[in-house]
């Protein structure tokens, strides 16, 4: 029965614990799946952005396929120019030749005109005796003053074809020239807007890739707290028909003692009438046990677990999160810091818990639990009871961390109290 009483108890002590943990626990599963909602409808926003700038950057690369189709059909017509561009080039070489032989030819019978004059011509009129001969010789010269204005004709039509090649060349050349120009132009500009949207690509697949993790980690975090959840929920269920079982069979057997003891008392009273009635003494259970004092009365008395510099406070928003507050303190401390019971009690819990790290929670009786987290290691074992002072853990930054320190709070049946209310100043 005595056993019975104590199991029934330390399920009452244990219970608030458990169920404060589950609180805990419940409020960051659910502030982690907000989280996550808010991460999916993030990564569909990036997403969405993301496939915009992946059409835009579609349409600059077409666009750019396009145009180098252009530039390649430009160089192509290109080297065609600059064949004709030789050819016309070659037939202005023989142009200039022509003109040089023609002014040549032209310049010497110019001369011989000169010379001559129509002195010979004038003889020959009055001089010639042979009608026939005179008539073969006027032919001559008929001949050769037709022969040199061909030649003058064909010179000018020399000079006429060669400024219209030339001309034909500078407009080609010209032509040509603003083409290419303007298509390098438009080359350069539309490899600009895509090396810019290349860029924006690389950094929303970078943002996408990031968001992605966190949100797998965050999912992480869900499916762990669920588990502890669970953990939790079946462990309170167990421990409350471990109770009820406990109380029921604690009150059969006060029941069965209180009839015994009533039929013991009347076989007394039939067999000796003036023997002394027995009473039972009354049920003391380890709920009843204190560690150096009730800790109800050490408010403002306590010592600080470690000596270091506030952190955090109790109430302040934790992590830049509105929706999270600090249910504890954080206290900076040196890594393997001797980290004290700041009043006796029993050890409940010795263990890594997540989001705390290696984690010491004492028992300090009537309701009362401190908790230490993100130790470096733990010198206590569940069950081991100790004295206010004795060294339980050294500061760590277990439980990820960016430093070292203590996470200390104070549980008062199942309610976070402010630490700073419980223990002294600081000096």
């Amino acid at each position: 029965m005595f056993r019975a009483l104590i199991v029934l108890a330390l399920s009452c002590l244990l219970s608030p614990a458990f169920a404060d943990e589950r609180a805990q626990t419940q409020q960051q599963l659910d502030a982690t799946r907000q989280d996550i909602a808010e991460l999916k409808k993030m990564l569909g926003q990036l997403q969405q952005e993301k496939s915009g700038v992946q059409k835009d950057l579609r349409s600059t690369e077409t666009d750019i396929g396009k145009l180098e189709k252009q530039v390649e059909a430009l160089q192509q017509e290109l080297k065609k120019t600059q064949g004709e561009l030789e050819r016309l080039d070659h037939e202005k070489k023989k142009l200039q030749s022509a003109r040089v032989e023609q002014q040549r030819l032209i310049a010497i019978q110019a001369r011989s005109a000169y010379q001559n004059g129509r002195e010979e011509y004038l003889k020959l009129l009055l001089n010639q005796q042979n009608p026939e001969k005179f008539a073969r010789t006027l032919t001559y010269y008929d001949y050769l003053s037709q022969a040199r204005l061909e030649q003058l004709r064909s010179f000018n039509e020399t000079l006429r074809q060669l400024a219209n090649v030339e001309q034909d060349i500078n407009l080609q050349q010209a032509q040509l020239l603003a083409q290419q120009g303007n298509l390098d132009a438009q080359r350069q500009e539309l490899e600009k807007v895509r090396a810019e949207r290349q860029q924006v690509l690389a950094k929303l697949n970078n943002d996408v890739k990031a968001r992605d993790q966190k949100l797998q980690a965050r999912e992480q975090d869900q499916a762990d707290l669920s588990k502890v959840l669970k953990t939790i929920e079946e462990t309170l269920a167990r421990q409350a028909r471990e109770a009820e079982a406990a109380r029921q069979k604690a009150l059969l057997a006060a029941q069965e003692a209180e009839k015994q003891r009533q039929r013991e008392a009347l076989a007394a009273n039939n067999d000796a009438p003036s023997k002394p009635r027995a009473i039972p003494g009354p049920l003391v259970s380890s709920s009843g046990e204190t560690f150096g004092g009730a800790f109800s009365s050490a408010r403002g008395k306590l010592p600080w677990p470690v000596n270091g510099r506030l952190l955090a406070r109790f109430g302040e928003t934790r992590g830049g999160d509105s929706r999270a507050k600090w249910d504890g303190v954080m206290i900076s401390a040196s890594p393997g810091s001797q980290v004290r019971a700041v009043h006796g009690g029993r050890v409940v819990f010795a263990d890594w818990l997540r989001g705390a790290g290696l984690l010491v929670i004492l028992d300090h009786g009537n309701g009362y639990l401190s908790l230490y987290g993100h130790n470096q290691s733990l010198l206590k074992s569940a069950g081991d009871v100790v004295k206010a002072g004795e060294a339980i853990s050294t500061v760590g930054d277990s439980g990820g961390q960016d430093s070292s320190g203590l996470y200390f709070a104070i549980r008062q049946q199942g309610r976070p109290s402010d630490p700073a209310q419980w223990c002294r100043a600081q000096g």
